[in-house]
This record gives structure tokens, C-alpha cells and sequence, in this order.
């Protein structure tokens, strides 16, 4: 069986069922297993446990992203992913912890969303 996505081929027991296609793990994340965008007690809990450090507490690829995001003012996710060289789920899985700590935040502006750092 392949992926309906990426057309990998799959072993039996690797086949992930997604709105009745399959998937392999890859791409079933990248479509269907995204962090919420608004979850509060998420935000809650990633402040606690920064316990105020802010950037300070976050892993390499978390620090390049929010540096990055910081440097440029404002920017797009798609100049994220570019500039660090990820996948969109390897970008959402930086992205999340930044968010849920409140360094950053993404703003609509003109119709065009923008990843901006709040600290």
C-alpha cells in the first residue's frame, strides 16, 4: 500500500487511516496531528515551566527560530521553514513551545499572516 500523500510505500502495520485514505506517519502528522492553535491551558502550563526564563529555557532549533522571528521584526512562516531548512510539521513542532510561552505570536496583517516576537 502507498501513501496518498507522499506515495511512499508502506508495510501492513505502517499504514496510518486518515478520512478513509492512508498515510504513513510522515504525512499524517504534517495533516492531521497539528497542536491546537488556541489552547490556553497549553500556554499556561509552557509559561510555568520557562519559570520566567523566556528564551532562555528553549532547545537550539527553538532558539534559531525565535532569534530568526526576532531579527527580522516580522516574518512570514514560509521564511521561517525556508531559512531553517524544515518540513511544515517540523516547523509547527518549533513553532508550538514558542507560542504556548507567549515569546511569540502570529498577526494578521493586510490579509498576509506574520510570526512576530513578543519578548
Amino acid at each position: 500500500m502507498r501513501c496518498s500523500r507522499c506515495g511512499r510505500e508502506l508495510a501492513e502495520d505502517k499504514v496510518y487511516a486518515y478520512q478513509g485514505k492512508p498515510y504513513c506517519d510522515d504525512c499524517l502528522m504534517e495533516i492531521g496531528l497539528h497542536a491546537g492553535r488556541c489552547e490556553p491551558w497549553a500556554s499556561y502550563l509552557a509559561t510555568k515551566e520557562l519559570g520566567g526564563k523566556g528564551a532562555e529555557a528553549l532547545t537550539g532549533l527553538q532558539k534559531q527560530a525565535y532569534d530568526f522571528i526576532k531579527g527580522k521584526g516580522k516574518t512570514t512562516r514560509a521564511d521561517v521553514r525556508k531559512n531553517l531548512k524544515l518540513t511544515e510539521a517540523e516547523l509547527d513542532a518549533q513553532l508550538t513551545p514558542l507560542m504556548f510561552s507567549e515569546l511569540v505570536k502570529e498577526r494578521s496583517e493586510a490579509g498576509k499572516r506574520y510570526l512576530v516576537a513578543v519578548r
